[in-house]
């Protein structure tokens, strides 16, 4: 099947929209893709679920062979609400089929997926067989479904990292400060997670009761499915307690705003505007540059009338001709001449407090980058949604993950800099997704703090039309993928790092996780509807207890603890919205392009 589209269309490309710029889907890296690509995965794994499952499940041999009624090599206790290595492996058929590239490449991907799986999931249930010998111990059948899907989803993102057309590994700046003790804090939460779980789990309550017998997603108890949330809960209030036992000392120095520009003649004057008023609360010296990256409209005319009339900052225009956000920041980090520098997007207005607030956090000379939290500016069709999907993500987690010192990205938005650790990481990188992330990555891998503080407040842009969140949301969650392949030093370092030993690998699994969760709702709603395996308790209300219990639960925290109970009014909207961004991500891994070379996508330039 063809991934192309005609321009203008509703395919990935589509250069008559507003929002489109050359940073949309980086050259190489992607490939244009149709509208009826992701539909044609979803039909095509049907299909191929509904044969395996029939086969496993009516086939003499296979029936004798496998009577857990999944691809599992030896003996386990328990039953399990789904069976997941046939889902995992009918996914990996599937995507294969369809996907971007020649019909050689398709098969040597295919087969590295099913073999890679086969021989992990193989080694697994020999350690089974082993320990049952030895020990006459076996394997809860639900923890070996658990553990079959997190391989799967992991095994996934690295065949994509390996196969697909990637940035190239670079060279990672020196270390600058001494690294923190970020391990034994996440080691202190996690075996209090495990406590805390397990008692949980002991209690003879009747919820507990009916979440038990009912089990999650694979047979997920009550006791595993408490342990993630707790453990970031734990660390959540972790960060929270140090905060207020170590608030930030004010601190003003000169700044400078650099704010890339690609035409945004309809909105500059209010960023500017916003810029001016924050400037007015905030006692040091404000400069603000507006970088008119290859605008074809009067970007540059209306930037400059605004910048005329400001009352606090003072500010001017650089022209930057070369076409791309990268390059139009690396100017701009290039004319800055103060000590810090905060970059913001064209269409964000930061409210009246946001500098004050995130600059007092480089009184610690150890913080090298400060987020905030984005603002949906509350009138549009997604925006519910995202309030509550920035709550939980940068008012919540990104509390969660700075109490071990552990964030990745700081969204391009709204970030704050220490400018010298800019520059040591080597500025802003060009032609992929994700540059934001990828210099917040590697200075806080330099040994600086990366600081989400969810007081620096700022409202950001929502799309207003699908065609546009497609576009916004491709471009995202590719960058998972960009920043990971670039920054592969991380992940293969012999000399582990939070980040690059933990984190980027469960941001990957993560990805890979929501690319298949539209069709795990399918294959839990197939297994239920097909009624194969009589033993398997309540399919249905496992699969809608992890797509749509968790999040529920989860949105809700995230809302009230950052004393914003109005959220919650958007909860249904949250668990579509969250659906949708499933498809889309499927999307995403799908515009990823093949390498024509698998050398060539290996290669590694100095930087």
């Amino acid at each position: 099947m063809s991934l192309s589209s005609s321009p203008g269309s509703e395919g990935l490309a589509g250069s008559t929209h507003q929002f489109w710029s050359v940073d949309s889907a980086p050259a190489r890296l992607t490939q244009s893709l149709s509208i009826w690509v992701a539909p044609a995965v979803l039909v095509l794994f049907t299909a191929v679920a509904t044969l395996l499952l029939l086969a496993v499940n009516s086939v003499p041999m296979l029936v004798a062979a496998f009577p857990n009624h999944d691809f599992i090599f030896s003996p386990y206790a328990g039953t399990h609400s789904v069976p997941l290595r046939i889902f995992i492996l009918s996914f990996y058929i599937a995507f294969a089929a369809v996907v971007g590239a020649s019909g050689p490449a398709r098969l040597r991907f295919l087969v590295e997926l099913i073999a890679t799986f086969v021989l992990v999931c193989g080694l697994f249930d020999l350690g089974n067989i082993l320990a049952f010998r030895v020990l006459g111990l076996v394997y809860s059948l639900h923890i070996v479904e658990i553990v079959s899907g997190l391989l799967g989803y992991f095994i996934f993102s690295l065949k994509l990292l390996e196969h697909g057309s990637m940035p190239p590994r670079a060279t990672v700046p020196q270390r600058q400060l001494k690294r923190r003790l970020s391990w034994p804090q996440l080691g202190l939460a996690t075996a209090s997670a495990l406590v805390l779980s397990v008692l949980v789990d002991g209690l003879n309550l009747p919820l507990i009761g009916d979440l038990r017998s009912m089990a999650l997603l694979g047979g997920i108890g009550p006791g595993v499915f408490l342990f993630l949330p707790m453990t970031f809960f734990l660390l959540y209030l972790l960060g929270t307690l140090r905060n207020v036992l170590r608030p930030p000392r004010p601190m003003a120095p000169p700044v400078t705003i650099i704010i890339p520009a690609h035409n945004e003649s309809h909105v500059i004057t209010r960023t500017i505007t916003a810029v001016d008023i924050a400037a007015g609360r905030y006692a040091g010296a404000v400069n603000i540059l507006v970088l008119n990256n290859n605008s074809s409209d009067d970007t540059a005319d209306v930037a400059q009338r605004a910048l005329g009339a400001m009352d606090h900052a003072t500010g001017h225009v650089v022209d930057v001709p070369m076409p791309g956000k990268a390059i139009a920041l690396n100017r701009g980090v290039m004319a800055t001449n103060s000590s810090f520098l905060v970059r913001i997007d064209a269409d964000t207005q930061v409210l009246p407090d946001a500098l004050k607030r995130a600059m007092r956090h480089f009184s610690d000379d150890s913080v090298g980058v400060v987020g905030g939290l984005p603002l949906p500016p509350g009138d549009g069709p997604f925006d519910r949604a995202r309030l509550l999907e920035v709550l939980l993500k940068h008012g919540y987690y990104q509390t969660a993950y700075g109490a071990m010192n552990g964030i990745v990205g700081v969204p391009g938005m709204f970030a704050a800099y220490r400018t010298e650790a800019v520059r040591a990481a080597g500025g802003f990188v060009q032609g992929m997704n994700g540059e934001d992330t990828d210099v917040s990555l590697r200075i806080g891998e330099m040994g600086y703090r990366v600081i989400g503080d969810p007081t620096v407040q700022y409202v950001s842009e929502v799309p207003l039309t699908y065609t546009h969140l497609r576009e916004q949301r491709m471009r995202w969650f590719r960058s998972v993928y960009h920043v990971s392949s670039r920054n592969r030093d991380y992940l293969d370092s012999r000399t582990p790092s939070l980040r690059g030993t933990l984190i980027l690998p469960f941001m990957l699994l993560n990805s890979a996780r929501r690319a298949m969760n539209v069709p795990l709702a399918i294959f839990g709603l197939l297994h239920l509807m097909l009624a194969l395996d009589p033993g398997a308790p309540l399919t249905g209300q496992a699969v809608l207890a992890v797509m749509l219990g968790a999040p529920l639960l989860m949105g809700a925290f995230a809302a009230l603890a950052n004393g914003r109970p109005d959220a919650l009014l958007g909860l249904p909207e949250y668990v579509l919205f969250r659906l949708l961004r499933s498809y889309l991500t499927l999307e995403s891994v799908l515009s990823i392009a093949f390498a024509p070379d698998r050398k060539t996508a290996k290669a590694r330039p100095g930087a």
